[in-house]
């Protein structure tokens, strides 16, 4: 071996990747991505949670029970409602993720040592649920009113009940996002190369000679790849029913609309990818780029609400953290997409955004 032309090669590939830009934002951007995400935007500690409250006692007591629930840091709260329904269509619709009901009796149930409060929880997140039990471990400080005996922490006055998911089965929140997390990671990445590819084959010049405008090519380079989203949807939801009985409460029809819009959503960026990067192992690269935040950021993995502000504010801008809640809402809530509409519209946004930057982007390498 001469180390002569040894250091050559070597010289040559430090060269090459200095002018590789993708290559090199890699090489730190990946150890510092990480980091990040692993240290400072995950938290299983879940605080603040938005909690509904339907205190029907409204006495000194009741509110005062309701304080010391907020005092705790596990709860946050984000509605109020008049009956124990109202915060039952509140958990529905996923606008909050714990309801706490105070009976009209509350200071007697207090004063007699009977359940005087229940904690409606969002089952479908396990890490929710088990959250919301620290609640059930404070104790109600009520029974001097009524003369009885004062009750100890965790004798019980404050009784969690799980909805959707009382089994607390993972297999039940993982699966549906699961079809999330394989369309980003599977949509992106093929139609992030779909360009390139053509280029590489030099097929964009003939495509170019054509009639073919660019929106078309652009729109015609998504439908296909659309169809094999629906396909893996299908794949899925099957294999979820057969291994894991993971239900489908909403109207099927509905988890397919939800998939479509993650699918355009998914395809749309990779189009933009597949305008920016100059070759197929580029686009893999960049790919990477969004697929890592995605799953980590999106609540798939990391519950979202232990994120800090400004990590929920980025992961507002992912497809993955919409369609997680259109997803578990439709599956295993129940909800309808039209009730969802927040996160239709999001999706449609950002599929607006992405296939018109794609189609500027493309117009612009094209002159």
């Amino acid at each position: 071996m001469n180390l002569r032309r040894l250091f050559a090669i070597v010289l040559k590939e430090l060269r090459q990747m200095r002018r590789d830009r993708v290559t090199l934002a890699m090489i730190v951007g990946i150890p510092v991505m990480q980091l990040v995400l692993f240290g400072y935007a995950i938290n299983l500690n879940l605080r603040g949670l938005d909690a509904g409250i339907a205190d029907q006692a409204n006495t000194a007591a009741s509110r005062a029970a309701v304080m010391d629930m907020v005092a705790t840091g596990v709860i946050a709260p984000a509605a109020e409602a008049d009956t124990p329904q109202q915060l039952m269509e509140m958990l529905r619709r996923g606008e909050i993720s714990v309801g706490v009901v105070v009976p009209p009796d509350f200071e007697r149930r207090v004063s007699e040592g009977r359940e005087a409060v229940q904690v409606l929880v969002d089952g479908s997140d396990t890490v929710v649920q088990s959250a919301a039990i620290q609640l059930a471990q404070l104790p109600l400080q009520g029974a001097a009113a009524g003369g009885g005996r004062p009750p100890q922490a965790g004798s019980g006055q404050i009784a969690v009940v799980a909805f959707y998911n009382p089994e607390r089965r993972s297999a039940v929140n993982i699966v549906p996002g699961l079809i999330g997390v394989i369309l980003t990671m599977t949509m992106v990445l093929f139609t992030g190369v779909a360009i390139v590819r053509e280029r590489e084959r030099g097929n964009m010049e003939l495509l170019i000679a054509t009639p073919v405008s660019r929106s078309e090519l652009m729109v015609g380079k998504v439908l296909p790849y659309a169809a094999i989203g629906l396909v893996q949807t299908t794949v899925i939801l099957l294999l979820g029913l057969w291994l894991f009985q993971v239900p489908v409460l909403g109207s099927v029809l509905h988890v397919y609309l939800a998939a479509v819009l993650l699918i355009l959503a998914n395809l749309t960026l990779g189009l933009l990818i597949s305008t920016r990067a100059q070759s197929q192992f580029q686009a893999m690269q960049m790919t990477f780029f969004v697929f890592l935040p995605s799953i980590l950021l999106s609540g798939f993995m990391f519950p979202f609400a232990g994120m800090p502000r400004v990590v929920q504010w980025f992961a507002e801008a992912l497809p993955l953290t919409h369609f997680l809640r259109l997803i578990r809402g439709i599956m295993l809530r129940g909800a309808s997409l039209w009730e969802l509409w927040p996160e239709v519209l999001a999706l449609l946004a950002f599929t607006a955004v992405m296939m018109t930057l794609a189609i500027l982007r493309f117009r612009k390498r094209l002159d």
